[in-house]
């Protein structure tokens, strides 16, 4: 199991709740415990947001009496891409081949996204950019109990708003919004602050295997690659929460 210094966000359902809330696992007093859930992903892969609703879904679809944490851990598609990003075409189109093969897959991924509540803004979104900067965010906001909310922030506000979280400008409004002062947040983008951190953890995932994302690691022994539907994550939830601890 993770420490519990790198793990923020813990499912809690209470007696009248009948969804998933999260709390940072700071506010977390419980001798009870936790069922670790790694969540290996990128800020800019689709289908790991994707992965992420059906996670929430999954963890809503729990009995009663399971806890889980939940810790989100860098992995860039794209370590090379230059710290400005691409033009979304431009690199789409060398990426697939083609232009139209590019909008033959966000097609697929729309339709799979609107099956979870998520309206892709593909045709909206000019830039494909670094998200090393992104990752060093969630960190960040790791650090200051707030992990969930920057995560949700940064895949709302490029796949919903087709917004650029390369940009220092809208990753500090992200942070702001979930709750880190605008003026921390900023400073802490333009040091080097946790830059070491984010490439060790990049490392380590791909020292598991991990070459292509969501990939899920559960009570560190049962992994699961791709956004598998609620159903097969519920099962692998149940799995290892009976051969834990």
């Amino acid at each position: 199991m993770p420490p519990r210094s790198i793990l923020e966000s813990v499912r809690r359902r209470g007696p009248d709740s009948g969804g998933v809330q999260w709390r940072s696992a700071r506010e977390s007093i419980t001798a009870m415990p936790m069922l670790s859930i790694r969540v290996i992903s990128d800020v800019i892969c689709p289908w790991c947001f994707i992965g992420k609703r059906r996670l929430e879904r999954a963890l809503g679809m729990l009995p009663d009496g399971i806890e889980t944490e939940i810790c989100w851990t860098p992995f860039q598609l794209n370590p090379g891409m230059p710290p400005e990003g691409i033009a979304r075409k431009q690199y789409r189109t060398a990426k697939f081949g083609s232009w139209e093969r590019s909008r033959q897959l966000d097609l697929q991924v729309a339709l799979a996204g609107s099956g979870e509540g998520i309206e892709f803004a593909f045709a909206r979104m000019e830039r494909t950019p670094n998200t090393f900067q992104a990752h060093r965010l969630i960190r960040l906001a790791r650090l200051e109990g707030v992990e969930h909310a920057v995560v949700e922030g940064l895949f709302q506000r490029y796949f919903i708003e087709a917004e650029n979280v390369g940009d220092p400008e809208v990753l500090t409004s992200v942070a702001n919004a979930a709750g880190i002062e605008a003026a921390r947040a900023r400073r802490f983008l333009d040091s080097e602050d946790g830059a070491a951190e984010v490439r060790a953890e990049e490392e380590e995932a791909r020292r598991l295997g991990v070459s292509g994302v969501p990939f899920f690691v559960v009570g560190d022994r049962y992994r699961i690659e791709g956004a598998q539907p609620a159903e097969v994550l519920v099962e692998t939830l149940l799995r290892a929460s009976q051969n834990f601890p």
